[in-house]
């Protein structure tokens, strides 16, 4: 066993709710969400935190916290200019690192 902190790839689960909105939705909304998802699990910080972080990011989705009073809580992926968004929690266990989203949306 090692003390290294963990790295990507992080685990992501869904909630029932948001993975039946996610089943629910046309093939280009899943295709978007999937895309969001593949950014989301591999990058050091999910929650992009800092000035200009999310800078990487493709130009069809932004990351920021849901509430600004809480920048260590709950965060939403705009997809697509608002068109879509995951709300998904980042919780930084030591053992397994897990992504969870509790909200789906495709218009």
């Amino acid at each position: 066993m090692t003390n290294d902190p963990p790295v990507p790839p992080w685990q992501m689960d869904w909630t029932v709710e948001a993975r039946r909105a996610f089943d629910s939705m046309p093939a280009d909304g899943q295709q978007l969400v999937l895309s969001a998802r593949a950014e989301l699990v591999n990058v050091l910080d999910p929650y992009y935190r800092g000035i200009d972080a999310d800078i990487t990011l493709p130009h069809w989705i932004t990351i920021r916290p849901l509430a600004s009073t809480s920048p260590g809580g709950p965060h939403i992926a705009d997809l697509a200019g608002g068109r879509g968004w995951l709300i998904y929690t980042f919780i930084r266990r030591h053992a397994e690192p897990q992504i969870t989203v509790t909200d789906a949306f495709w218009a």
